[in-house]
């Protein structure tokens, strides 16, 4: 874009605060005091909705102030903002009338599932329907595979083959050594794509040369400061009503005989909702790197925040975390991985590749229900 031109939609929101985006805080703290205990299939409809809404006014607040402060601090603020928002839902699930001790496992495999073939699949299909093949940067996508697998390997996986403790639980010193190394690789990770190699994570115009990429104009410091305050007061909102809306997803899949992995799967998938949307907006800009990034960077951000803060958590209230997935699911992770790096292995993507990830996440749902 030249300096004559008038600037994105995406720019001038970063320049002003939206009303809807101060409004459905306060509305959800409504809703949370005047509903909050209620047990309609409305009221649960109504939290539902209200807290949705909820989680994306925290993410464009998060937006505004990461766009403000810059690199590298914008990116960690969005990734603590991400973080809360699941913390409270996975938290509000530990810590009430029926605590879950698999939540953890299932929201974290859910949200590689979701990332790795539900978002990537569906940006890769998009986008090659309307761009035919698109590119990306091979260092990149690669970076989050090599962090990602180690994440899922010692928080999913190796569970599964410990002695300390029996079952696919891990001894409190081994929790300790696990959440260090999975935040060690995050801050790792995020040194990487923000200081050392932010090339790496550059979008691609068509002409191969790269594109500028940030969070959107950069707001003015009354902007910023004000949607900080209101992101503190959204990220209320939405782990109170996470806090009410949880006993209504545990008691729907019980109500319809879904096992209780659905809870985990609708704690990630509300958690992703926002970078989804935004992942497939991007795909069909032709800003696959872009996609890629979003997608990809969730998973980063959940597993190495996520699981040292519930493990927290858990050490300090006494709580168990069932980590450790079935032999099934670890089989279907490390096919998820392998066409994980042959799909990001070329620097290209096809519709093929987009279809094969879709497929493999219905593989992954299909067998949720019928294991």
């Amino acid at each position: 874009m030249n300096g004559n031109e008038a600037p994105t939609s995406l720019a001038a929101a970063h320049l002003r605060i939206p009303a809807w985006t101060v409004a459905v805080p306060a509305a959800g703290l409504a809703v949370y005091i005047g509903l909050h205990g209620g047990t309609s299939p409305w009221v649960g409809l109504v939290v539902a909705v209200a807290l949705m809404m909820t989680v994306l006014a925290a993410v464009h607040h998060a937006e505004i102030v990461a766009a403000r402060v810059g690199e590298p601090f914008g990116a960690v603020i969005l990734a603590l903002a991400v973080t809360v928002i699941e913390v409270g839902l996975i938290v509000s699930v530990l810590l009430g009338d029926k605590p879950q001790a698999t939540l953890v496992r299932d929201t974290m495999h859910a949200v590689v599932m979701l990332v790795l073939h539900g978002v990537a699949g569906l940006c890769i299909v998009v986008g090659a329907i309307r761009h035919r093949e698109q590119q990306f940067r091979l260092q990149g996508a690669q970076a989050y595979l090599v962090v990602l697998i180690p994440m899922v390997a010692v928080t999913l996986i190796l569970p599964n083959y410990t002695v300390a403790r029996p079952g696919p639980y891990y001894s409190n010193a081994q929790l300790v050594f696990v959440s260090i190394a999975c935040l060690l690789l995050y801050v790792a990770f995020t040194f990487i794509q923000t200081v050392r190699h932010r090339d790496y994570f550059i979008s691609l115009a068509s002409d191969g040369m790269a594109e500028p990429v940030g969070h959107g104009a950069r707001p003015n410091a009354r902007v910023a400061v004000y949607s900080l305050g209101l992101l503190i007061v959204t990220l209320a909102a939405v782990v109170l009503l996470a806090k009410s809306f949880t006993p209504f997803i545990q008691a729907g899949a019980q109500a319809v005989g879904a096992p209780e992995a659905v809870v985990g799967v609708a704690v990630a998938a509300i958690v992703l909702l926002p970078e989804a949307l935004a992942a497939v907006s991007a795909a069909l800009a032709d800003r696959l790197q872009t996609s890629i990034n979003l997608a990809l960077g969730s998973g980063v951000a959940s597993i190495g925040l996520t699981i040292p803060v519930v493990a927290v958590v858990a050490l300090w209230t006494g709580v168990p975390l069932e980590l450790g997935v079935s032999p099934g699911n670890s089989a279907l992770l490390m096919l998820s991985f392998v066409m994980a790096l042959i799909t990001y292995g070329t620097g290209v993507a096809s519709l093929l590749s987009g279809v094969v990830h879709l497929i493999l996440f219905a593989t992954w749902l299909f067998l949720l229900f019928t294991p």
